[in-house]
């Protein structure tokens, strides 16, 4: 694995970690932010690693069209890539939200990680072969 691969697999990780402390923590913006970061890192990981190719966008589903135009799949569905987009600015900024009375909570905080979970571990499983 690359170094610079490396360093963004522990700031994944880093991030991944922080949205679970925040989430007990009642912080439901900033563990959403962070649950998008862990994502958006995981997949320019791959994107370092096998394309030495990195893409300037925070958009999870840019990210993934590029690895699926590429050839590689990372587990994660079209419609949560749309979630964790919908949910960037929203969890960063007081600013108007695409979603209808955007008011998070512990439920979709939950289901947030569950999803960073499955494709940190997919993005891992990839990088050992």
């Amino acid at each position: 694995m690359k170094d610079e691969t490396a360093i963004w697999l522990e700031y994944a990780a880093e991030n991944l970690a922080s949205a679970q402390i925040l989430l007990d923590s009642g912080l439901f913006n900033s563990c959403l932010q962070n649950v998008q970061q862990c994502v958006e890192k995981l997949l320019k990981a791959v994107l370092v690693e096998f394309y030495s190719n990195l893409v300037k966008t925070h958009s999870i589903s840019k990210l993934k069209q590029i690895l699926t135009e590429k050839g590689t799949d990372i587990n994660i569905t079209n419609d949560e890539c749309d979630l964790l987009d919908t949910i960037y600015l929203p969890s960063k900024y007081p600013i108007g939200s695409v979603i209808p009375e955007y008011n998070p909570d512990a439920d979709i905080c939950r289901d947030c990680i569950a999803i960073a979970s499955r494709v940190n571990k997919s993005v891992k499983d990839l990088l050992r072969k």
